[in-house]
C-alpha cells in the first residue's frame, strides 16, 4: 500500500489544479463523457488504438512498451509498477499517460537522488513517487497522449490529484515535448532542463562529405581513429530488421552483459525483452557488429524511424581504442547519411560525443512536489540549474568540431 502523505501542494500549484473538462476545448462535443481509468495496463489496450495515439514513434509504440512489461523489465518486481492512466469515450481510447509508481530512481536519466536524500535526512519518505516516462529510455517524445488538449490536461490533472491526495510524494514527467512542457507549465509544475547530444544531417552525400565540414584537427583525428581500427583487422557490418539473426542477438546480449559486468553493474534489460522486439518491431531495428580478424568482438543496437535514429545499447568482449566510437557513432552516422535520415540522437550524457559532431540540445522535464517546503526549495534549485545548464550549452556550442565558416 502506498504511503499516505499529510502535506499539500503549494498554493501556487493548487490554484492551477482545477478540474479540466473536455468541453472547455475547441474540439466538438463527444456523446460519451470522458472517463479516466488507472486500472488498465498497456498490454490490455488494443495495439492499433494505442499506436493511433502514440503516432509513429517506435519507442512509444505498443510493441516496445508491451515488451518492457511482458519481459518483466518494467514491472512491480523491478521497481517500475505500471499505473497507466487511460482516457475513454465509451469504448474508444481517447488518451493515455505512461505512468509508473517508482520505489527508486534508477533508469530515468533525470537525476533526483539528491532530492530523495534530502527527504531521508529530514525523516520523510520520497518513495513511492509517480514517473511519467518510457522506462530506461531517455528520448523526448509525447507523454500526454490525447485527441485534444483538454484530454491531455485531464490526464495530467488526474495524476496530480494522486499526489495531492497523498498517495505519492511527487510526479515527474520526463523528456517532454514542447507541447507537453507547456501543458505541465500550465498546471504549475516545476520546469527542469538538461542536455543531450544529437547529430543533424545537412544533406551530406557521404561520411567523407560530413568530415569535410570539420576543422582540420578534428577531421584528422577521426580519420586516424578509423584507419587504426582497420589496420588492426577490425571490420564492421550493419544489419537491419529480419536480417538480424538469432546468433547476432546472442552475440549482442553477451557483449551487453559483459560491458555492464566490467562496470560492476547489472543490465536493466533482459534477453527476453530483445527477443520480443525482434519479433514484433523488426522494421525499426539496426545492429552494428564489429569483428577482429573475423571474430565477433562488439555489437551496438539502435532503433530508427524514417527520420531519426536513436542510439540505444552497446557492448564489447574486449577493449580496442576507438572501437566504441566507431560502433556507436560513426557507423550510426553513416547509416543516417545513406538512408537520408535527418537526426541521430546519441543517448544520454556524453560530452565526448561533441568531438564526433553531435551538438548540444536542450531536454525538458516537469515536476510536482507534494510537500510545500520541499517544492519551494526544489523550484529554486531548478531555476538556478536551468541558468547553469543554458550557459554550459553555450560553451559547448562554441566547442563543436565544425569549421567556423560552415
Amino acid at each position: 500500500m502506498a504511503t499516505r502523505y499529510a502535506w499539500r501542494f503549494p498554493a501556487r500549484i493548487r490554484r492551477k489544479l482545477l478540474p479540466v473538462s473536455p468541453a472547455s476545448s475547441n474540439a466538438p462535443p463527444h456523446p460519451d463523457p470522458l472517463l479516466i481509468r488507472d486500472d488498465i495496463d498497456v498490454t490490455d489496450v488494443d495495439a492499433d488504438a494505442w499506436n493511433r495515439l502514440s503516432g509513429a514513434h517506435p519507442l512509444l509504440s505498443h510493441a516496445f512498451l508491451a515488451a518492457l512489461h511482458e519481459s518483466g523489465c518494467a514491472s512491480r518486481d523491478s521497481g517500475w509498477r505500471p499505473r497507466y492512466l487511460t482516457a475513454w469515450h465509451g469504448d474508444t481510447l481517447a488518451g493515455a499517460m505512461p505512468l509508473y509508481a517508482k520505489l527508486h530512481s534508477y533508469g530515468e536519466y533525470v537525476f533526483d537522488w539528491a532530492w530523495a536524500d534530502a527527504y531521508r535526512r529530514h525523516r520523510r519518505r520520497y518513495y513511492p513517487k509517480l514517473v511519467c516516462a518510457v522506462p530506461f529510455t531517455p528520448v523526448t517524445c509525447d507523454r500526454l497522449l490525447g485527441q485534444d488538449e483538454a484530454t491531455r490536461q485531464a490526464l495530467l490533472a488526474r495524476a496530480l490529484a494522486d499526489v495531492r491526495r497523498g498517495d505519492f510524494s511527487s510526479l515527474h514527467v520526463l523528456f517532454t515535448t514542447a507541447r507537453d512542457t507547456a501543458t505541465c507549465d500550465g498546471a504549475g509544475m516545476i520546469a527542469r532542463s538538461g542536455t543531450q547530444f544529437h547529430w543533424s544531417n545537412r544533406d551530406y552525400a557521404s561520411f567523407d562529405d560530413y568530415l569535410a565540414a570539420f576543422n582540420h584537427d578534428k577531421r584528422k583525428k577521426i580519420r586516424q581513429e578509423r584507419r587504426r581500427l582497420a589496420e588492426q583487422g577490425v571490420t564492421f557490418e550493419r544489419r537491419r530488421g529480419d536480417d538480424i539473426r538469432g546468433a547476432d542477438w546472442a552475440l549482442f546480449y553477451r557483449c551487453y552483459q559483459n560491458t555492464y559486468a566490467v562496470h560492476g553493474s547489472t543490465p536493466y534489460l533482459s534477453a527476453d525483452f530483445f527477443a520480443r522486439i525482434a519479433a514484433t518491431m523488426p522494421q525499426h531495428l539496426l545492429m552494428v557488429i564489429g569483428r577482429l580478424h573475423g571474430q565477433p568482438v562488439c555489437a551496438a543496437f539502435d532503433i530508427f524511424s524514417p527520420t531519426t535514429l536513436w542510439g540505444r545499447y552497446w557492448g564489447a568482449l574486449g577493449y580496442l581504442p576507438g572501437m566504441h566510437f566507431e560502433a556507436c557513432y560513426y557507423q550510426a552516422i553513416e547509416f543516417c547519411i545513406e538512408a537520408r535520415m535527418a537526426t541521430f540522437e546519441g543517448g544520454a550524457q556524453g560530452v565526448h560525443k561533441l568531438a564526433r559532431g553531435l551538438t548540444p540540445v536542450a531536454t525538458h522535464s516537469a515536476h510536482a512536489i507534494g510537500d510545500p517546503d520541499f517544492a519551494d526549495a526544489i523550484a529554486e534549485f531548478c531555476a538556478a540549474e536551468r541558468v547553469d545548464i543554458a550557459h554550459s550549452r553555450e560553451e559547448l556550442e562554441r566547442a563543436t568540431p565544425f569549421r567556423r565558416d560552415d
